[in-house]
C-alpha cells in the first residue's frame, strides 16, 4: 500500500513533471531534471535514516531476492564462510543461495517451533571465521520480528529489512550491509535499496555479474545502466510523506499503536489465536488463526465480502495474515478490528 498523498501527487505529475513537459517515466536518467530527483531522493533517505558517511546507498534492480545471491557473491569470499539465522521462509531461501558460494553455518534457527519466535542473543552460535552474519529483520509469512540488533562482535552484520524498513529507527553504523526490497514500505516493486559500508566492497567473486557488484554500483552511483527511474521517484515522494508523519521515529509510534489494536483483540479472544509468540510479534504482519481450518476459510470469505482483501495466510502457514505497513491508515486497522469483534460474536 502506498500513501494516498503520494499517489495523488504522482497522478498530478504523471504527464508533466514540474513544467518539464514530460512524465518521469519518459525522462533520460542522465537529464538534469531526473538527476535532481535522484539526488534529492538519495539525500533524503540518508538524512531520514541517519546513514553515516562510511556507508553508501545503492539502488539495485531485482528486488530483495537478487540480493540473496549478491550478498554471498560480494562478501563470502573473505573467509569462504558465513553465518545465517534461519527464522522464516526468506532467510532460509537466502541461506540456500549462499550455500552455492561458500560454507554456511546456521547460527540459530526457529524451525523447531515452526518459526513462531525469534531466537535470543544467547541462542546465536557464531563462527569465529565467518565473513558475515545474516538475518531477516521481519518475517512476513510467520509474523515475527527481531526486536533487537544481534551482537556479532567483529563479524560484519548483514540484514534483510525488506518488510520493516522505515518503520523503526536503525543504527546503520552497526551494519556492514542492509538491503530492502522496496515494495513493502517504500515504493512500487522492482528495486532494492542497499546500504553498504564502503570498506567491505570490492572483494566480489570474479564471476559476479557486473550489475551485482557492490563496488561497481558505488563507483557508478547506481547508474552503470538505466536505473528503475520511476520507482526511485516514488520512493522520493514516500520519504517526503514520511516526514509529515514525524519521520521514522514518528512512524515507529504509529505502527506500534496500529499493531496493538489487533494484538489486543487476539489476546482477549476465544475464537482467534495469535500465531507468533508475544515477545517476537511483528508490527508489520499480524498472523492469526481460529480453532479450525473451516472457520478460517469462513473468516476469509466473509472478510472479503466486507471489503478486506488479502487476509488469507500464506500457503505454508494457513490461517490469516493482516499486513499493516506504514501507509495503512488507522481507519483501516480499526475497521478490521471491528470486523473481527463482530465475527467472534457470531461464531462463538
Amino acid at each position: 500500500m502506498l500513501p494516498l498523498p503520494v499517489l495523488e501527487q504522482a497522478a498530478a505529475e504523471m504527464t508533466n513533471y514540474r513544467g518539464s513537459g514530460m512524465s518521469v517515466m519518459e525522462m533520460s536518467h542522465r537529464s538534469q531534471v531526473y538527476i535532481d530527483i535522484f539526488d534529492e531522493t538519495k539525500a533524503n533517505l540518508k538524512r531520514i535514516l541517519k546513514i553515516p558517511d562510511t556507508h553508501e546507498i545503492c539502488f539495485m534492480q531485482g528486488g530483495a531476492t537478487l540480493q540473496f545471491s549478491a550478498v554471498p557473491m560480494n562478501l563470502i569470499g573473505k573467509t569462504g564462510k558465513a553465518d545465517y539465522a534461519v527464522t522464516g521462509n526468506f532467510s532460509e531461501l537466502a541461506m540456500k543461495e549462499a550455500q552455492k558460494y561458500g560454507e554456511v553455518n546456521i547460527a540459530c534457527s526457529s524451525s523447531d517451533k515452526k518459526h513462531t519466535y525469534i531466537p535470543s542473543q544467547g541462542d546465536i552460535k557464531l563462527s569465529q571465521d565467518a565473513s558475515y552474519f545474516y538475518y531477516c529483520a521481519n518475517n512476513t509469512i510467520y509474523g515475527t520480528e527481531w526486536k533487537y540488533t544481534p551482537d556479532t562482535g567483529s563479524i560484519p552484520l548483514v540484514s534483510d529489512m525488506s518488510s520493516n524498513m522505515l518503520s523503526v529507527p536503525v543504527d546503520v553504523s552497526k551494519f556492514a550491509l542492509i538491503f530492502a526490497g522496496v515494495q513493502k514500505n517504500m515504493a512500487p516493486a522492482g528495486m532494492a535499496v542497499v546500504i553498504i559500508d564502503k570498506s567491505i566492497a570490492g572483494n566480489e567473486h570474479p564471476l559476479t555479474p557486473k550489475l551485482m557488484s557492490y563496488q561497481l554500483m558505488i563507483d557508478s552511483d547506481s547508474m552503470h545502466n538505466t536505473p528503475p527511474c520511476y520507482t526511485i521517484y516514488i520512493l522520493g515522494l514516500v520519504l517526503k510523506w514520511l516526514e509529515t508523519q514525524g519521520g521514522v521515529e514518528g512512524m515507529e509510534k504509529i505502527k506500534s499503536a496500529k499493531a496493538k489494536i489487533i494484538y489486543d483483540i487476539l489476546d482477549d479472544s476465544k475464537v482467534f489465536i495469535g500465531s507468533a509468540e508475544p515477545g517476537s510479534r511483528s508490527d508489520m504482519n499480524v498472523t492469526f488463526r481460529t480453532h479450525s481450518e473451516e472457520l478460517d476459510a469462513k473468516f476469509v470469505k466473509e472478510a472479503l465480502a466486507a471489503g478486506f482483501d488479502n487476509l488469507k495466510g500464506h500457503r505454508v502457514t494457513g490461517g490469516m495474515r493482516a499486513s499493516i505497513y506504514n501507509a495503512m491508515p488507522f481507519e483501516g486497522v480499526q475497521a478490521l478490528a471491528d470486523f473481527m469483534r463482530k465475527f467472534e460474536l457470531e461464531n462463538k
